[in-house]
């Protein structure tokens, strides 16, 4: 096992032509995949991983410095695919990680035969004729919790972004891997991502992208889909889901997956 591999916990599993990489969002790990996974080892080459500061990966790895933006996420999935020896495959990207394969097929297009986005966003925060969800009142408020007591702010975070009570499977399950995370790399990652803005990337990506969005989600309101789907310079596809939450995939798996396999099997009709 490679360097990469070893580092953000890579596993390959089943076999076929095709590979898909799955990709995690915040706060979450490759588990997050557990539905998902048993309806592609057939036909398909998974190959799963942990992003950098995830609670699953060794934190003194975490360098506060490559990945206080976005690009140094891009360059972990571009040396992944490499040390793999992947020359294709499909991307499906949950939250960040749908930008972060964004970011990294504007580098090498090549590498990616489509992207798709689950509950993606390019901007947090509102501005001028764009509403993010967030103003900067909000985040500074979100912030402010999550140093003052991670643990408390975890429990509170996570129902609201699953959509559920705290009873529930897919709560219990992100609440485990958000608290997994070490409080001030969690802080740091958080800062990155919500005050991130990645609207003039979108032109350059060229990529068929799938772009998939609950009709609810705490942290990416459903116009947001609409504006990537206006603003990404290749071919693209929205497909808003009845699900309410920002882990579909986890809270949503009966509605979700067959919406995935839909996407990972065709490709957008122009």
């Amino acid at each position: 096992m490679g360097v990469v591999e070893e580092a953000h916990n890579v596993k390959v599993l089943g076999s076929g032509d095709q590979t898909i990489v799955l990709a995690h969002g915040f706060g979450t790990d490759q588990s997050v995949w557990k539905h998902l996974v048993p309806h592609l080892v057939d036909d398909h080459r998974v190959v799963l991983f942990d992003n950098m500061g995830a609670g699953t990966t060794n934190p003194d790895f975490f360098d506060f410095d490559r990945y206080a933006t976005l690009e140094g996420y891009a360059y972990d999935i571009l040396a992944l695919l490499q040390e793999l020896g992947v020359d294709s495959c499909i991307f499906v990207g949950h939250s960040v990680s749908a930008i972060i394969g964004a970011m990294a097929s504007v580098t090498r297009p090549d590498l990616f035969s489509k992207i798709i986005m689950i509950s993606a966003s390019p901007r947090y925060l509102n501005d001028v004729d764009y509403y993010g969800g967030f103003e900067q009142e909000d985040l500074d408020q979100l912030f402010e919790a999550m140093g003052e007591n991670y643990k408390a702010w975890c429990s509170g975070f996570a129902p609201l972004a699953v959509g559920g009570d705290m009873d529930s499977v897919a709560v219990q399950e992100f609440s485990r891997t958000l608290f997994n995370m070490r409080p001030d790399i969690a802080l740091s990652v958080a800062q990155t991502i919500f005050q991130c803005d990645f609207r003039n990337l979108l032109c350059h990506v060229t990529v068929p992208c799938h772009i998939i969005q609950s009709m609810k989600d705490l942290a990416v309101p459903v116009v947001v889909a609409e504006f990537l789907h206006q603003n990404l310079g290749g071919d693209s596809i929205v497909e808003v889901m009845s699900t309410d939450g920002h882990l579909p995939q986890l809270s949503s798996p009966d509605v979700v997956i067959p919406v995935l396999l839909r996407h990972i099997r065709h490709d957008i009709a122009v």
